[in-house]
This record gives structure tokens, C-alpha cells and sequence, in this order.
């Protein structure tokens, strides 16, 4: 099962990887680098803002999970543990706020 879009920073924005993800059927939500506008005569891709900025919250989520260092530097060798971590990181995270006074 693919994707329908797939996010990514200006690192990704390469003709070869467009094309890919276009032979693939995948959207792609890749800002534009500076440079490459040349190549379009000064008029940007299809590009949607409002999908790019959702994708902040996947990377707060990962980043969160590796300041937890048993998740972060993977100490757990078998799957199944790792898994187990990253649940009781997730609880941790959750109980922390449902009985913080920020609630």
C-alpha cells in the first residue's frame, strides 16, 4: 500500500525524485529551493502549505522519542522490546500531562 502524498524538506527537492514519486502516483509536498525556480521561469510547483505544516507534527513526535534515550539510541536489540519502549514512553508522556497542573 503506497502513500497518496509524501512531505518532505528542500533536501528533497530533486527532478529525480519528483519524477519518482510522480511514476509512483505519490503527490509530493516538497517546497521549492531557491535555485530551481530559474528552471521554472520564476513560478513555483504546486506546493500545499497548509499539508507541509502538519508534517511539523510528525517530527516533534520523533523528536520527542528520542530525547527518551532507551528509544534514542535504540538499547533495545529485539523489535518487540523496542516496540514495548516506545508504548511506555508514550504512556509516560500521556500521564505526565493528564496530571500536570496544565491540564
Amino acid at each position: 500500500m503506497r502513500p497518496e502524498r509524501l512531505a518532505g524538506d528542500k533536501g528533497y527537492s530533486y527532478p529525480r525524485i519528483r519524477q519518482w514519486l510522480r511514476d509512483h502516483g505519490i503527490g509530493g509536498v516538497i517546497p521549492q529551493r531557491d535555485d530551481q525556480r530559474a528552471n521554472h521561469h520564476g513560478r513555483p510547483l504546486n506546493f500545499d502549505k497548509e499539508t507541509y505544516r502538519r508534517r511539523s507534527i510528525i517530527e516533534q513526535c520523533i523528536g520527542w522519542l528520542k530525547e527518551c534515550r532507551r528509544i534514542g539510541t535504540r538499547f533495545e536489540k529485539l523489535a518487540i522490546n523496542f516496540l514495548a519502549m516506545v508504548k511506555v514512553a508514550i504512556i509516560r508522556r500521556y500521564l505526565t500531562f493528564a496530571f500536570s497542573d496544565k491540564a
